[in-house]
């Protein structure tokens, strides 16, 4: 019998993400599902792309918070189908990245399952300044410090900052 001093699910939410640590795993929509039966919990998470650098490091992240919640048997599972979409980002988590001067995605709503299409082109979407709200802004380049954001300037208040981009 487990004696946790937290539910599996609330000491799943609580991990963040080890690249963008102001998001949690929840926040970011990584987390799927946090299973219990018996002793045993098992976590399900579909990471932002196929090749996330930072897949183990969230594996090892959930399996530590839970272990400290008292559950000792952990399973962490990765699943890419469905894949990942920023669509899966909570409204919290858009709050909190723009509350840490990274512009949030839009939705891109319901898509047809498949291949996800690849666009080489930069986004013609106006992507609005996280820090004064202005639409005025300019990408710098289309990849930033992780491989989901791309690098922006307001010409309002003159501002760098991030984009996630849509996914």
């Amino acid at each position: 019998m487990v004696t946790a001093s937290r539910t599996a699910q609330e000491a799943a939410a609580a991990v963040v993400d080890p690249e963008m640590p102001m998001l949690t795993l929840d926040d970011l929509g990584v987390l799927r599902s946090v299973e219990e039966d018996g002793d045993t919990v098992t976590v399900t998470i579909t990471p932002t792309y196929s090749g996330c650098p930072a897949i183990e490091a969230m594996r090892d992240d959930l399996r530590a918070s839970l272990a400290g919640a008292g559950y000792r048997k952990v399973t962490v599972r990765t699943v890419l189908s469905p894949a990942w979409s920023t669509d899966w980002i909570t409204a919290a988590g858009r709050r909190k990245l723009a509350e840490h001067g990274i512009a949030p995605p839009d939705r891109l709503g319901h898509r047809p399952s498949g291949p996800v299409p690849l666009t080489l082109t930069a986004s013609s979407a106006v992507v609005r300044c996280p820090r004064c709200g202005s639409p005025a802004t300019d990408e710098l380049s289309r990849f930033g410090p992780t491989a989901c954001t791309a690098l922006r300037r307001c010409t309002s208040c003159r501002e760098p900052f991030e984009h996630m981009k849509e996914i």
